[in-house]
């Protein structure tokens, strides 16, 4: 066993029972000291820490990431999605953790990142880990990535007003998209469920705190 995983499992003791084991292991296998800057590496392991990036940003916590994946996967709704995503589109790459987490879960994950210095550096680390299942590019995330549409799952890891139509027509009959938005002055977790292509169900999970949503593409100068 590798020495992040053992890290990880001690990390993850005490939610271990409160996630399916799928989950569990994707966050065992993802070694998070390679997403964190190294000023801030000694609280990698921290289960509920978001720790700071660059450009004003933040990798959430592993708590956090497990909740996401876990409301996104949404093993427990049963038929009423598709039981086994096949693809997934994240928007909001930041570090990359939340995307290879979900490479361990679903055989094509595509990503998304406006900020060009956080989406060379993700670029990096996808490339040394050897993880041939991520695709990311550079773009505003709000336009999404018609290419590889429908997607079965989709993920916003930013905060947005509200849900951009262009992303639902991205989504699949039964697919799932899961967003922090702001609602009633706070900023909530939602899941949405495409039923079919004139029925959205949507549903408020639980209070959270991200870094909202922006618009365009930060270039380097």
């Amino acid at each position: 066993m590798k020495l992040h995983e053992i890290k990880n499992m001690e990390m993850l003791k005490d939610i271990q029972n409160d996630f399916d084991n799928r989950i569990i292991s994707a966050l065992r296998k993802t070694d998070r000291e390679l997403f964190v800057p190294s000023f801030v590496r000694h609280s990698a392991y921290k289960l509920d820490n978001a720790l700071p990036m660059s450009d004003e940003q933040w990798i959430s916590a592993p708590l956090t990431v497990a909740k996401m994946t876990s409301y996104l996967m949404s093993y427990d709704l049963g038929d009423r999605v598709i039981k086994n995503p096949d693809n997934v589109l994240e928007i909001g790459l930041g570090s990359g953790y939340q995307a290879v987490v979900l490479s361990h879960l679903i055989r094509r994950v595509f990503s998304i990142e406006r900020i060009e210095s956080l989406w060379l550096e993700a670029r990096r680390r996808i490339s040394e880990l050897k993880i041939m299942n991520v695709n990311i590019k550079l773009d505003d995330g709000m336009n999404g990535w018609s290419s590889f549409a429908p997607y079965d799952r989709i993920l916003l890891s930013a905060c947005a007003d509200n849900i951009p139509h262009n992303l639902m027509l991205q989504l699949q009959i039964k697919g799932v998209l899961v967003a922090p938005i702001y609602h009633n002055g706070k900023q909530v977790i939602a899941r949405f469920i495409k039923n079919d292509i004139n029925s959205i169900s949507s549903q408020i999970l639980e209070t959270c705190e991200f870094v909202p949503i922006k618009q365009g593409i930060m270039r380097m100068n």
